[in-house]
C-alpha cells in the first residue's frame, strides 16, 4: 500500500515537473517571438533611417540648394566694388549710452536716433550721397523717428 502511494505522489511530481517544464518551453517560444519581433522592427527602422539619411543627403546637396537659391531668391552677384578696406572703418563703435543712465538697454531706447550710415559700402546709382537703400537727410527729418513712437510701454 505505501509502494502505491510513493508510486502516486511520484507520478503526480512527474506530471508537475512535466507541466512546469511544459510552461518554461511555451514562455520561451513565446518570448523568442517576441524578440524576432523586436528585430524585424529594429531592422525596419534602420532601413527607415537609411532611407532618411540618404533623402537628406539629396536634400543638402549643396548643388541642390544652390539652384533653388538662384530660383527663387533672385539674388544679386557680389561684385568686387561692394567691399572696401578695413582702414575705413570707425575706430570704435558709436557710444550709445547716455551718461548717467540708469539701464544700459533702457538709455539705448530711450537715444534711438537715425544711425549714421558709417560702412564701408560704396554708394549707390539711386542717390547721390546716400548709401544704398537710406533716404536722402531731408527725407529723414520729414519722418518720425522711432524713439518718438508711442509704444505704451512704460519708460525706465
Amino acid at each position: 500500500m505505501i509502494v502505491r502511494i510513493l508510486n502516486l505522489v511520484v507520478i503526480g511530481a512527474l506530471v508537475m515537473a512535466a507541466a512546469y517544464v511544459y510552461r518554461i518551453k511555451f514562455d520561451s517560444t513565446v518570448q523568442a517571438e517576441r524578440l524576432a519581433k523586436l528585430r524585424t522592427e529594429v531592422r525596419r527602422e534602420r532601413d527607415t533611417i537609411a532611407s532618411l539619411r540618404a533623402e537628406w543627403g539629396e536634400l543638402d546637396n549643396p548643388a541642390r540648394i544652390e539652384a533653388l537659391a538662384k530660383r527663387f531668391l533672385k539674388l544679386k552677384e557680389i561684385v568686387p566694388t561692394q567691399f572696401d578696406t578695413l582702414d575705413h572703418l570707425p575706430d570704435q563703435p558709436p557710444d550709445y549710452m547716455r551718461p548717467g543712465a540708469k539701464d544700459p538697454i533702457g538709455g539705448m531706447i530711450e537715444n534711438l536716433e537715425e544711425p549714421v550710415a558709417i560702412t564701408g559700402s560704396i554708394a549707390g546709382p539711386n542717390a547721390a550721397g546716400a548709401p544704398n537703400g537710406a533716404a536722402p537727410p531731408a527725407a529723414a527729418a520729414d519722418s518720425p523717428s522711432p524713439a518718438s513712437s508711442n509704444t505704451g510701454a512704460p519708460a525706465q
